[in-house]
């Protein structure tokens, strides 16, 4: 299954010949899921046909970590097991990534995590139309479950944290997602749908992890780590 989830020709990626490999950047991603229907859906997009990176394919809203991040005001923090399990084999102060995926997902879909606050006037680089909202991110609802790093040789690298977050919970209001210049085609799919779907072999695998999360609810499931070593492909469980 590991090997599938970097096979270059599923993430319609090409291999850099030659020269060194690109040095991954930290991302996050955020997976909303709904359950007010007969069978859980989560949110999905297509990524634009001129992306870079992965054009075309159905995935969760998400992006990369920016320096101003982990300064951001939250409404409440993470939970001490969830920032526990960001903190294995990774320098960044944890709540970045949680913030980031709450930002690339208000960002590219308009969804609100977060609750009404009376916020400063200033924030930090990247969240001026989040703070104009009065809204201050809520990092409580996010639960941690697995990380992937891209492949070397690729043209872009990634070391990416996936979060879910049960969407009742976690968003401020019933608003519908809007689509954007990042993802269109935006769209609550059961997880049956959403496999039929074009998607990067790294986002088939991350809804596996859901599956068995909404399945056995009380299961100890660690998160996944995905990624390459000196002898190949290797999976942990952190």
């Amino acid at each position: 299954m590991l090997k599938k989830a970097f096979d270059k020709e599923e993430d319609g990626d090409v291999l850099i010949s030659g020269g060194r490999s690109p040095r991954p950047r930290d991302a996050a991603t955020l997976i909303l899921v709904r359950r007010d229907g007969a069978q859980p859906r989560v949110l999905m997009g297509k990524r634009a046909g001129g992306s870079a990176f992965m054009p075309d394919k159905y995935v969760f809203p998400g992006g990369r970590v920016d320096p101003h991040d982990g300064k951001a005001i939250a409404w409440d923090e993470l939970r001490p097991e969830v920032e526990a399990k960001l903190r294995i084999q990774s320098r960044r102060n944890p709540r970045a990534f949680a913030l980031t995926a709450i930002r690339e997902t208000f960002e590219e879909t308009g969804l609100i995590v977060g609750r009404s606050a009376e916020m400063p006037a200033a924030g930090p680089a990247g969240w001026e139309e989040f703070h104009a909202l009065d809204v201050a991110p809520d990092l409580s609802p996010l639960v941690f479950i697995g990380r992937a790093v891209t492949p070397p040789y690729r043209p872009r690298r990634f070391d990416a944290r996936f979060f879910m977050a049960e969407a009742e919970l976690a968003l401020i209001d019933e608003r519908p997602p809007v689509d954007g210049a990042e993802l269109s085609d935006l769209q609550w799919v059961t997880l049956a749908d959403a496999m039929k779907l074009d998607l990067p072999s790294v986002t088939r695998f991350m809804l596996g992890e859901i599956g068995e999360r909404l399945e056995k609810p009380s299961a100890p499931l660690s998160p996944p780590f995905l990624r390459w070593t000196r002898t190949g492909h290797q999976t942990d469980r952190l």
